[in-house]
């Protein structure tokens, strides 16, 4: 009895400290190693594709091209488990295969797009975070005062 009471004690103990994860934030969009989701191929190396037939879980409207996904491991083998995910249960997919997609097309993706201001060096920020954190002055800073 003694050491189901300490046990217990023990449970509760550990579920009442507060979890001290980092509220980290990471992004990662297209052209970059680790971004899964579609690309446009384009004019771009002709891919290396895990199956060299289209996938298709729903019949969808005929006559629109296939596209092209880049998946985790996985995704592909059970992709009616996954297809809604990526809005693409009706469409055609072709999977690239993870090694053309970060030899190949992100190289070339971050060649075409080096000039892109996505990626600011110059210290500037592309979400408003600035004097503008009330909306309901839109356009003035957070005294009130329009500029």
């Amino acid at each position: 009895m003694n050491m189901n009471l300490l046990l217990l004690a023990v449970v509760l103990g550990g579920a009442s400290v507060p979890a001290r994860a980092a509220d980290v934030g990471v992004s990662v969009t297209l052209g970059q190693p680790g971004f899964y989701g579609r690309i446009d191929i384009g004019d771009y190396p002709r891919p290396q594709l895990l199956y060299s037939q289209p996938r298709m879980i729903r019949r969808g409207p005929s006559g629109r091209p296939p596209i092209y996904l880049h998946v985790p491991p996985g995704h592909a083998k059970n992709w009616r488990r996954h297809c809604a995910a990526y809005d693409a249960c009706d469409e055609r997919v072709y999977f690239v295969r993870d090694g053309w997609y970060n030899n190949q097309y992100v190289p070339r993706y971050q060649e075409r797009n080096r000039h892109r201001q996505d990626d600011r060096r110059d210290g500037r920020r592309d979400d408003h975070r600035g004097n503008d954190r009330d909306d309901r002055h839109r356009g003035g800073n957070d005294r009130g005062q329009y500029r």
